[in-house]
């Protein structure tokens, strides 16, 4: 049971009350498992009750997701939903520390939810294999009390924002790449939510995702403990939240520092979900099939430029490390930097076919784009980039 807070006009306040009505009394084995926290008098008993009648839901099983979950789940939270939709790969496992070797191939889910029963058995797992969209946000986020976003796109971030405005549910946030990494609390109802902090999206393609950018795996760590921290002093109403506070963390000099959050008053309300990939710029608001290229039809054109029946150059916009961990036999690497700003357009033929490809197929589009503006009529780019590749064994 949520509290009914009234919401304040002016500053987030320095303490909320109690997200979460308390649960029953805790069996003997709970006051046992439990009993450090019950020692600190913010927590006790009845903080520790609060935790088991929580429900929390977490947005992917990934960087943050791994130790949010065992955070959440060590810490007694009754309900734990989770949102993902894919599969452990090897690349995983340097930091997302709820999955093994024994789990690659797996569903990051089934994965997640073993280890939290290992760690806590009388946690309650929710599994949602989905991909969170517009669709369905709603219905996933009304049986919670607590969103925590971990995930990697910009997309899904300003969606996770305004379908928790819409619901009044609060919702902590954070980020990560490279060394840097970015926690915060947002309520709509009471205090900023995430587009004070971001009113825009970034240009597509001007700030790489871990996958693209690399990521420092023991920040994971780092931001995902402080993100159950914040979670945790929600649901029992001790502290002082992030609400209308933005933490920065430099894994490199290890500093954190401070940013305030104001919320706008020109801001119109949000009332409704939106496209989330056409607002950030991911796709055309009009998608154009003749620009793409399946992996199908590239290996049967790679098997007839062998054959001499075929000629066109297969272009890869990575950068050069991305082309020593994994490539398509039969590339030339050509980073979307150099065809973007021009420096590189000397290197590519304008009398041959080009089909560019990256990682997903959002840098092959911006180079694509690039391309035509500098005349080149012949180029296409491949749809789901290498990952696509790769997941069909080519």
């Amino acid at each position: 049971m949520v509290s009914v807070i009234q919401p304040l006009k002016s500053a987030p306040p320095a303490s909320l009350p109690p997200l979460v009505e308390p649960g029953p009394p805790l069996a003997q084995e709970e006051l046992e498992r439990y009993s450090r926290h019950a020692l600190i008098p913010e927590i006790g008993l009845e903080g520790q009750r609060r935790l088991r009648n929580a429900r929390v839901l977490v947005i992917g099983a990934g960087g943050l997701g791994s130790p949010a979950l065992l955070y959440l789940a060590a810490a007694g939270v009754g309900t734990l939903g989770v949102i993902d939709d894919d599969t452990v790969e090897l690349s995983n496992l340097q930091r997302q520390v709820i999955h093994g070797v024994h789990d690659i191939g797996r569903s990051k889910l089934e994965s997640a939810r073993d280890s939290v029963l290992e760690l806590n058995p009388g946690v309650n797992m929710v599994l949602h294999n989905v991909r969170l969209d517009s669709s369905n946000a709603l219905e996933l986020f009304a049986g919670y009390d607590v969103i925590l976003d971990g995930a990697d796109n910009f997309a899904t971030r300003y969606l996770v924002n305004d379908a928790a405005a819409i619901l009044g549910k609060p919702y902590v946030w954070g980020s990560i790449l490279r060394f840097d990494g970015q926690v915060s609390v947002f309520w709509d109802r009471f205090g900023p939510n995430y587009r004070d902090l971001y009113p825009e999206p970034p240009a597509p393609g001007t700030v790489p995702s871990c996958a693209e950018g690399g990521v420092f795996g023991m920040l994971c760590a780092s931001v995902g403990a402080m993100m159950v921290t914040e979670a945790v002093k929600l649901i029992t109403g001790i502290g002082q939240t992030l609400l209308g506070r933005l933490l920065i963390f430099d894994a490199l000099t290890s500093r954190w520092r401070e940013i305030r959050i104001a919320k706008d008053p020109a801001a119109a309300p949000i009332t409704e979900l939106i496209d989330y990939e056409i607002f950030c710029g991911l796709v055309p608001a009009e998608k154009n099939d003749g620009d793409l290229i399946s992996v199908d039809e590239l290996a049967s054109r790679l098997a007839r430029r062998e054959n001499g029946e075929d000629d066109f150059v297969l272009v890869d916009v990575r950068e050069p490390v991305e082309f020593q961990i994994a490539r398509i036999p039969g590339s030339v690497l050509v980073p979307l930097g150099g065809i973007r700003d021009g420096s590189a357009l000397g290197a590519l033929p304008q009398d041959k076919a080009l089909i560019l490809h990256c990682k997903a197929g959002t840098r092959s589009a911006q180079a694509l784009a690039s391309l035509r503006a500098a005349g080149f009529a012949d180029v296409v780019h491949l749809e789901g980039g290498i990952d696509a590749w790769q997941s069909r064994g080519l």
